[in-house]
C-alpha cells in the first residue's frame, strides 16, 4: 500500500474517549473521504480500524487495545508504540505497522494484507492465517515470539527475524503445531524439538529468497534497518509436511 503524502491529517485526541465513540468518529471521517487521520493519547481503546475498507492512513500514538484492525481492508495503520492482543484479527487487506511490540494472536485468521512488528510478539502469532488465490497475508516480526508461532497455519507467509537474539536460539516451543499451509522463514537458530510434529525444514530456493528479500526490505524501510545485514544470516524454511494433519481424527 502506498503511503499517503502531502495530506494534512485530521487529528483526534483520544484522552478519556470510549472506544465506541472513537471508532464512530473514525467511521464518520472515512465516510467524508478523509485520507489521513492522527490519533493521540490512545490508552487501550479496542477495535481501532475495525471493518474499514477504504484507502486511509491512520497514525496511532499510544497503546491501542485488543483487536485493532479487525476485518479491515485497504487501510494503513501505523502504531507509534506497542499493540495489544489480536491485532489484524481476520484482516482482509491493508497494512499494519507497529513501532514496538505486539501481544498474543497477532494476525489471527488473517486472510490478506501485511503486518510488520518491529520488536517481539506474544503467543500464537499467525494462528490460522490462510490464503485464497492471490490473496495471501504476510506477517513479519523483527524480534522473537512465544510458543505456538504459526499454529494451525493454513496459508500466507510468516517471517521471524530474531534481531534481538544476538546469537542465542529462539525460545518458542511448538512452532507450527497443526500447520497445514503457508510457509515460515526463521532467522536464527531453533532446535528440532521446538517444532510441531507437522513441520518440516529445508533450505531456501530461489522463489523463497525473492519472497524473503521483498518482505525484509519492506520491514527494513519501515523501521530503519539495513536489509542486506538482515538477509546475510542464514534463514530456515519451515513448511507443513501434511495437508490434513488431523484428518485421521475424523475418519471412522
Amino acid at each position: 500500500m502506498e503511503k499517503v503524502e502531502n495530506v494534512s491529517a485530521v487529528k483526534i485526541d483520544a484522552s478519556n474517549v470510549h472506544y465506541r465513540q472513537l471508532n464512530a468518529r473514525l467511521r464518520e471521517l472515512v465516510a467524508a473521504n478523509t485520507q489521513k487521520i492522527e490519533i493521540r493519547n490512545v490508552f487501550g481503546q479496542r477495535y481501532i480500524g475495525t471493518g474499514l475498507n477504504v484507502a486511509v492512513e491512520i497514525e496511532i500514538f499510544g497503546t491501542p487495545g485488543n483487536d485493532m484492525g479487525v476485518f479491515m481492508d485497504a487501510v494503513r495503520l501505523i502504531v507509534h508504540g506497542n499493540a495489544q492482543d489480536g491485532c489484524g484479527n481476520t484482516m482482509n487487506g491493508g497494512e499494519i505497522i507497529i513501532h514496538g511490540r505486539a501481544g498474543d494472536t497477532v494476525g489471527l485468521s488473517a486472510r490478506g494484507g501485511s503486518i510488520f512488528v518491529r520488536d517481539s510478539v506474544g503467543y500464537r502469532a499467525g494462528i490460522h492465517m490462510k490464503e485464497y488465490g492471490d490473496q495471501k497475508p504476510t506477517l513479519v516480526i523483527g524480534g522473537t515470539a512465544q510458543d505456538f508461532l504459526g499454529e494451525y497455519m493454513a496459508g500466507g507467509v510468516l517471517v521471524l527475524l530474531g534481531i534481538n537474539l544476538e546469537g542465542d536460539t529462539h525460545k518458542a516451543r511448538f512452532i507450527g503445531t497443526g500447520m497445514h499451509g503457508g510457509v515460515i522463514y526463521l532467522r536464527g537458530e531453533v532446535e528440532g524439538h521446538q517444532l510441531g510434529k507437522e513441520v518440516g525444514t529445508s533450505e531456501l530456493n530461489e522463489n523463497d529468497q525473492q519472497t524473503l528479500t521483498k518482505l525484509v526490505t519492506e520491514f527494513a524501510n519501515h523501521f530503519g534497518y539495513n536489509a542486506e545485514d538482515l538477509l546475510r544470516q542464514k534463514f530456515t524454511k519451515l513448511y507443513p509436511k501434511y495437508l490434513r494433519p488431523y484428518g485421521q481424527l475424523y475418519t471412522y
